[in-house]
């Protein structure tokens, strides 16, 4: 069963809560970022790259770079930038985003959940990773981005949410890429227990974004209690923050895939070795967009096909097996284009879905890449059954929204 618990969240105060938060650093185009540190001396940014503006310099993923983002951090909570709540909270978020709402609840996620399975992942993480938000966590000693958590809709959960999203919220704004965030305070002992004693019939949460995160934070804790004599469980760093989201609220985008070459095959070569796994039907030059699973959209040479997986040419009862991302890979990628790893072939790019087929295009008239490979998304109770299964999706198989703000809502770990 689900664990779940309110903690006392540093966060910026409400006049500043809108010039704080930003999006994770690798979503920004390096001029975006620099004119935002330039001009926008509350962004989280300043905390998250310490070095901006200064002579000094360090190595990345370094104790000394930590040791910086840790003295900004603190230099920010002096100036009143960031406020702590005095007592144990729970914190309820809504985004709304390109006509979706999203509300859920931040909150201590348990360690042991993620331990013992009550917490199921879907995708390998990577020990040098973990390893390096591990020592993050430990020598910065908070955590400013929750990862993201689905469960089933839940009657109670939503109640209360209800109730409290009826009245003004604590923090309202809208950011310049058009979404608009909004924060109420749950501080009612009784409220807090109600969701508590909710999550405790939940018998699974999904990670839906946030696998390194989740795994750096359990490595965290194992090395902390190895450290220590005594410990009741209750300390913070035994927590991972987390944003809760039923999940009929995700919203799962495909992941889409361009390559540079044909690995030495003609157009007429290439679409040759395609029809003896698939239905191959010419769309012209009209973007065309997967219809359904086992359906693929492609774009070369100036002309878009749909691209029909042939019955037998995958395995339907596998739950990885009869993804599509998987399908590609076993029967276009790895084959025919000669790329069998897709986390370290330089040949092979992902393109999010929110950039469409249209993006998809893009890059290869640009001639930056030779084809594009649309997918059909995922569904959750696929992504659920990979879980459940114990098994682990191809890489970049999910592009999930909502994408959460850093700084926003702060767990100390101390």
């Amino acid at each position: 069963m689900a664990v779940i618990r309110p903690f006392k969240a540093i966060r910026p105060t409400r006049d500043k809560a809108h010039l704080v938060a930003s999006r994770s650093v690798n979503l920004y185009k390096q001029r975006i970022l620099n004119a935002k540190l330039e001009e926008n001396p509350y962004t989280f940014m300043h905390v998250i790259l310490p070095e901006f503006g200064s002579k000094i310099t360090t190595k990345p993923n370094t104790t000394e770079r930590f040791k910086l983002v840790k003295k900004n951090f603190e230099a920010f909570r002096k100036k009143g930038i960031f406020i702590q709540d005095k007592n144990d909270c729970l914190y309820i978020y809504r985004q709304l985003k390109d006509g979706y709402s999203y509300t859920g609840i931040i909150a201590g996620a348990a360690v042991d959940d993620y331990l013992n399975g009550v917490i199921k992942i879907h995708e390998q993480t990577l020990t040098k990773r973990e390893e390096i938000f591990k020592n993050y966590l430990d020598v910065c000693g908070f955590n400013a981005e929750p990862v993201l958590l689905s469960y089933s809709d839940n009657n109670t959960v939503d109640k209360v949410l209800k109730r409290y999203t009826a009245e003004r919220s604590e923090y309202e704004f809208t950011t310049a890429d058009g979404v608009t965030h909004f924060l109420w305070i749950v501080a009612e002992k009784k409220d807090i227990a109600i969701i508590c004693k909710a999550f405790e019939k939940i018998p699974a949460v999904y990670i839906a974004d946030g696998h390194h995160r989740s795994a750096s934070s359990a490595l965290l804790a194992k090395d902390r209690r190895s450290k220590l004599k005594k410990y009741s469980g209750k300390e913070m760093f035994n927590y991972c923050m987390a944003f809760f989201i039923s999940e009929s609220q995700l919203n799962i985008y495909d992941f889409n895939r361009v390559v540079k070459d044909l690995n030495g095959l003609s157009a007429k070569e290439f679409l040759d070795q395609l029809r003896e796994k698939f239905d191959v039907e010419s769309k012209g030059k009209k973007c065309y967009r997967p219809k359904k699973l086992h359906n693929f959209s492609m774009y070369l040479e100036g002309e878009w096909y749909s691209l029909t997986a042939k019955k037998g040419s995958f395995n339907s009862k596998h739950p990885v097996g009869n993804l599509d991302a998987q399908i590609l890979t076993d029967n276009i990628l790895s084959p025919v284009l000669g790329i069998h790893d897709l986390k370290t072939d330089s040949r092979i790019e992902f393109v999010g879905g929110l950039q469409g087929m249209e993006g998809l295009q893009r890059k290869v008239d640009e001639g930056k890449m030779k084809v594009a490979f649309g997918l059909f998304p995922v569904k959750v109770d696929q992504l659920k059954q990979i879980a459940d299964t114990n098994n682990i999706m191809p890489p970049k198989t999910t592009w999930i929204e909502p994408k959460l703000r850093s700084g926003l809502v702060i767990q100390s770990l101390d």
